[in-house]
C-alpha cells in the first residue's frame, strides 16, 4: 500500500533509508522523530501520510523560503498544500482559511511566529489537526546550534490545538539534542529514526591558508570548476560582495547572496542558481535552507563555519545526486573572533536583565508588553529578550497567557446603515455600538475597545469576533497590528538582584557552550583522525571503519590552523584615545561589557540610538578576541 501511494503520488519506485519506518509510525497513529542527513528526503515523511490522514497536517517551519519550495513541489504533484504568511493579501489569506474549513487542503505550512497571531490562533482552534510537523526541530533545544525560543512553546501549541500526533524533522542533532527533543514531546526511543550522517560521495578537505592568500587559493580551486555548480560560504555580507567581485574580475561568474539584499533580488539569484543560469553563489548562511539542488559539485567555506552542526548542514547541500562532490574549508584562525563576537553580542548585560525584572515586579499579577519596545529600554537584542522570557517561564516567574493585536482598524465595503440594519434586537445595538464608539477617518475606522466596552456591556473578544465575521463576509476590510504579549506573573515575590544574577549566569553558561562549540569545530578540522569518522561520531554515529579514504586526513594527513597575522599587544593601544568618545556618548551608562562590544564592533540597541557605529573607533579592535579586550578594559579603567 505505501509503495503504491509513493509511486502514484510522487513518482518514486522505492523509499530512501528510514522513510518507510517513519511513515509507518505516523500512519499507525504514533508520534515520531526523523533524523536524516540534509537532502535525504525528510519531507516525504509527512507529505505521504498527509494524503491518508483524515484531517489537516500542520507544518511548522523556520523559514519562508523553505515553505515556498515545499509548497511548489507539492502543488506540482497535485497535492493540495497551502501556506499562510505575511506575503499574502487579506483576500488570499481568507480564501485559504475558507478552503481549510471546507477540507479542500491537506497541508498547511506556517512559520512558528504565526502562532502569535491572535486571529490565526482563533482560526486554528476551529480546525481538527491530525498531525503537527516541526521542521528543523533541533531549534527547540537550548543545546542545539540554532536554538529559537519560540520553538520551546511548540509542545504547548500541540496540546492547545489538539494535534493528535507530532513528527519532528531535523538533519543536525547531537545525542543530547535528540534526548531533549524526545523529552519535550514525550516520544519514546523506539519512535526515533536515525539513518546516519556519513556520506561516501563527499570528499572532505581542510586547506590551511593565510588570509592574504585566500583569494588566490579560491580562484585556483574555481578556475577548474567553472562549469560546475557550487556554493562559497562566507561569514559577513560585505565579504560576499567583495569575493564575488574578485571572482568576476578573474572571469569566474558568480553572484553574492546575503540577507542585506532585497527579497526579490535574493529570490531571483536563488531561481537562477536552481535553473543552472548561475553556477556559483557566494553566500552567507542566509542561502541554503530549502535549496534542494541535486548537482551541487562543491561547497567551499571561504570563512570558517559557525559550528560543526552548521558545517554538516552546509556540506550536506553538495552531491545530493550521489555523485562525487568536494567540500573544502579554507582555514585560518583569523575569523574565529568574529564567530565568537556573534555569541557575545547575544549575552545581555546584568543591568538590562534587572530593568526587565523591575518592570515585571511592578506589574504584580499581569504583565502586558510590546516586545519590540524592550530592546530600547533594556539594551538587549530581541532574540536574547525572547530567551530571557523563556528562562523566566521555566523558573515559574511568568507564564505566557496570550497575544493580541493592540490596534484594529477597518474600512467599509458597504455603508454603515445597511450593515446595522441586517441585525435585530440586542445584536443590532451591539453592532451599532462598535460604529458609534470607534474613531472614524476618511477611509479607516479605528476600533477603541475601551470606549466601546464603557458605553455598551460587551468584551473585547466579542468585538473581535464580530469584526472577523464581517471581514470573512467581505463586508469590511479588517487590519490588525501592534502585537501585545500578555504574561501572568505567577511568582511576583522574587528578589530582583538574586534572580538577575541567576539569569545572567544562565546566559554566561550558554555563551560558554557556544564558544566551546567553535573550539570543537576547530578540533575537528585539526584532528589527526579521519574527518568523516569524526563528523559521524559527533552526531552519535560510530562507523565500524577507521578511515573513509576520501578526506584530507586520510589522503595527506592532519593540518595545523594558524593566525595569518600577529596582532600587536593590546597594551600597545591607548585606552583613553579609543574609548573617550564612546564614554562621552554613553555617559553614566557605560560598562566594561559595553566598551568591549563597542571596540569589537558588536552593535547593541543603545549604540544604534546613540549612533556609536559612526564613531571612528567603533570596531577598532574587531580582530582581537572579545575576552582579551574585556580584560584589557578592566585593567585600564576604573570599572
Amino acid at each position: 500500500m505505501l509503495h503504491d501511494l509513493l509511486e502514484d503520488n510522487f513518482g518514486f519506485s522505492t523509499f530512501k533509508p528510514g522513510q518507510e519506518e517513519v511513515i509507518s509510525n505516523v500512519l499507525d497513529g504514533k508520534s515520531a522523530i526523523a533524523i536524516f542527513p540534509t537532502g535525504s528526503g525528510k519531507s516525504l515523511c509527512y507529505q505521504l501520510p498527509a494524503l491518508e490522514l483524515p484531517e489537516l497536517t500542520l507544518v511548522v517551519s523556520p523559514l519562508l523560503a523553505l515553505i515556498k519550495d515545499q509548497i511548489d513541489f507539492l502543488q506540482s504533484k497535485n497535492i493540495s498544500a497551502v501556506r499562510i504568511d505575511s506575503s499574502l493579501s487579506k483576500e488570499e489569506e481568507q480564501d485559504i482559511m475558507n478552503g481549510i474549513r471546507g477540507k479542500r487542503h491537506k497541508i498547511l505550512m506556517i512559520s512558528v511566529e504565526r502562532f502569535k497571531n491572535e486571529r490565526f490562533r482563533r482560526f486554528l482552534k476551529e480546525i481538527p489537526i491530525s498531525l503537527m510537523v516541526v521542521d528543523e526541530a533541533h531549534c527547540i533545544s537550548e543545546w542545539g546550534h540554532n536554538f529559537r525560543p519560540d520553538y520551546l512553546k511548540l509542545p504547548d501549541y500541540k496540546k492547545e490545538f489538539k494535534a493528535k500526533q507530532v513528527l519532528l524533522l531535523t538533519a543536525t542533532a547531537t545525542p543530547k539534542v535528540i534526548e531533549d527533543m524526545s523529552r519535550k514531546f514525550t516520544i519514546p526511543k523506539e519512535q526515533v529514526s536515525i539513518t546516519g550522517f556519513y556520506r561516501s560521495n563527499l570528499n572532505l578537505e581542510v586547506i590551511p591558508v593565510t588570509q592574504s592568500k585566500k583569494n588566490e587559493q579560491l580562484i585556483s580551486l574555481l578556475s577548474t570548476r567553472k562549469n560546475e555548480c557550487g556554493i562559497v560560504y562566507v561569514t559577513q555580507q560585505k565579504t560576499a560582495e567583495i569575493v564575488s567581485s574578485i571572482l568576476a574580475s578573474k572571469g569566474i561568474s558568480s553572484k553574492a547572496y546575503h540577507a542585506g539584499l532585497k527579497s526579490e533580488n535574493r529570490e531571483d539569484i536563488q531561481n537562477q542558481f536552481m535553473d543552472n543560469k548561475i553556477n556559483c553563489v557566494v553566500a552567507t548562511i542566509a542561502f541554503g535552507m530549502g535549496i534542494d539542488k541535486s548537482n551541487i559539485r562543491y561547497v567551499i567555506h571561504y570563512d570558517l563555519p559557525k559550528s560543526t552542526e552548521n558545517y554538516s548542514q552546509e556540506i550536506g547541500r553538495a552531491g545530493r545526486d550521489g555523485e562525487k562532490s568536494d567540500c573544502i574549508v579554507l582555514a585560518n584562525h583569523d575569523n574565529v573572533n568574529v564567530l565568537e563576537n556573534f555569541i557575545f553580542g547575544d549575552t545581555p548585560a546584568l543591568s538590562g536583565i534587572k530593568e526587565i525584572l523591575t518592570r515585571i515586579k511592578k506589574a504584580e499579577t499581569s504583565w502586558e508588553i510590546k516586545l519590540n519596545t524592550l530592546p530600547s529600554v533594556s539594551n538587549i537584542r530581541i532574540l536574547p529578550i525572547k530567551t530571557l522570557l523563556v528562562y523566566m517561564e521555566m523558573r515559574g516567574i511568568i507564564k505566557p497567557q496570550f497575544s493580541y493585536f493592540a490596534d484594529y482598524r477597518f474600512s467599509l465595503n458597504k455603508d454603515e446603515k445597511s450593515i446595522v440594519e441586517n441585525f435585530q434586537g440586542e445584536r443590532k445595538k451591539f453592532i451599532q455600538a462598535i460604529f458609534d464608539h470607534s474613531q472614524k477617518a476618511r477611509k479607516w475606522i479605528t476600533v477603541n475597545f475601551d470606549t466601546i466596552s464603557k458605553n455598551y456591556a460587551t468584551d473585547r473578544n466579542r468585538i473581535v469576533s464580530a469584526l472577523e465575521y464581517f471581514d470573512a463576509q467581505q463586508i469590511i476590510n479588517l487590519e490588525a497590528k501592534v502585537m501585545v504579549d500578555v504574561f501572568a506573573v505567577t511568582n511576583p515575590n522574587f528578589d530582583i538582584d538574586v534572580l538577575s544574577e541567576e539569569l545572567y549566569s544562565s546566559f554566561k553558561a550558554k555563551e560558554k557552550v557556544e564558544v566551546n562549540r567553535i573550539r570543537e569545530m576547530l578540533a575537528l578540522f585539526e584532528s589527526e583522525n579521519c574527518l568523516s569518522k569524526n563528523l559521524a561520531n559527533y552526531f552519535g554515529e560510530d562507523p565500524e571503519w577507521q578511515k573513509c579514504g576520501h578526506c584530507s586526513v586520510c589522503n595527506t594527513g592532519s593540518v595545523k590552523i594558524e593566525n595569518s597575522n600577529h596582532l600587536k599587544g593590546l597594551n600597545e593601544h591607548n585606552f583613553n584615545e579609543l574609548c573617550q568618545e564612546a564614554i562621552a556618548k554613553l555617559e553614566d551608562k557605560y560598562t566594561s561589557e559595553l566598551l568591549t562590544k563597542y571596540l569589537c564592533g558588536i552593535n547593541t540597541p543603545s549604540f544604534t540610538r546613540l549612533k556609536l557605529k559612526q564613531l571612528k573607533h567603533f570596531s577598532f579592535l574587531e580582530n582581537y578576541r572579545f575576552e582579551d579586550v574585556y580584560n584589557w578594559i578592566k585593567e585600564n579603567s576604573s570599572l
